[in-house]
């Protein structure tokens, strides 16, 4: 039975179409911005696609909890009813994940050619694995063992309190604190917090802030004119590697931490040669542990998608 999977952020909505796990048709990737509602998304999907038959069931990854039939988007102002889309779509069976929880599901079905390892560790085999991912917000998920298989984790762990490890740190997070009500993780690590973290180090060292994007402020020509903008590019990978170990503690994630989302698969070679391997291990008497961790950034363009064929019927 032909099913409609997507995976919908802040920023783009991202369509394929499946008949079973792992093999689905070329996504197409919509702006949400050109869309008042992800009904019209999913129509115009359609309509482009132009399948031969019409799919009779769906699953959608979506950027937000998933607690009762109202959806309401974190970083993005679609709001909808899980029993009205069903019908507006008119299929048998409608299901909605949080699009973490789907690139959970991805991780056990990547290849070796979509990660790249960095640093040390090697995976215990049966051992929860964490994940958590960079972009337009901060997504934060896991996998643990049962039985046979992994069950998914659905968590709001982006939000968590940013901690400081530096005095440098400690004055950007006073700046936004009184910009925020919460400095949380995502805050800074995503691409609206690229921008807090460059705008924040301007203002620590009295320079003028230049109107900068999350993609320029880690393209390599802007970060070689602009120190500020390379030192938010090392932060942010600094800061990641933090928050990265805590959940690695939180989780017990022996089996490995996997970072995805759009900004860091961009940045590996970069990341790679950065703090964040020695910010994931920096935990004091726990540095042993969390060295035989091993840390992956997922090369996989659509992980969101692999993980929601694979809840197809």
């Amino acid at each position: 039975m032909l099913g409609l999977i997507g995976d919908i952020g802040g920023t783009n909505a991202r369509f394929a179409l499946a008949e079973r796990p792992n093999h689905f048709t070329a996504p197409r990737v919509l702006p949400t911005e050109e869309y008042a509602t992800i009904g019209e998304a999913i129509a115009a999907y359609l309509a482009s696609e132009q399948p031969t038959t019409t799919p009779r069931q769906a699953v959608l990854a979506v950027a937000s909890p998933i607690a009762d039939d109202q959806v309401t988007l974190t970083n993005n102002p679609w709001s909808f009813s899980i029993a009205a889309l069903q019908r507006q779509l008119g299929v048998r069976r409608l299901k909605l994940i949080n699009d973490f929880v789907a690139c959970a599901l991805a991780v056990p079905h990547l290849q070796d050619g979509d990660r790249c390892q960095i640093g040390p560790g090697v995976p215990e085999r049966g051992a929860p694995i964490g994940l958590l991912g960079p972009g337009t917000g901060l997504g934060v998920s896991a996998l643990v063992r049962s039985g046979n298989d992994y069950v998914p984790l659905q968590s709001e762990g982006g939000h968590v309190t940013m901690a400081a490890e530096n005095e440098r740190e400690d004055g950007v997070l006073r700046i936004m604190r009184q910009r925020f009500d919460h400095v949380s993780a995502e805050r800074i690590l995503s691409g609206p917090g690229l921008v807090n973290l460059y705008n924040a180090l301007c203002e620590l060292s009295g320079a003028r802030a230049a109107a900068l994007t999350a993609a320029q402020i880690t393209d390599p020509r802007i970060a070689g004119e602009d120190r500020h903008a390379a030192e938010a590019k090392a932060m942010f990978c600094d800061m990641l590697g933090s928050v990265a170990g805590d959940l690695a503690l939180t989780l017990g994630a022996r089996g490995g931490v996997y970072i995805a989302g759009g900004i860091v698969p961009k940045l590996c070679d970069f990341v790679s040669q950065s703090n964040f391997r020695t910010r994931f291990q920096a935990k004091g008497r726990l540095s042993p542990y969390l060295a035989a961790i091993p840390t992956y950034v997922v090369l996989h363009p659509f992980p969101a998608l692999i993980g929601a064929s694979h809840l197809l019927t």
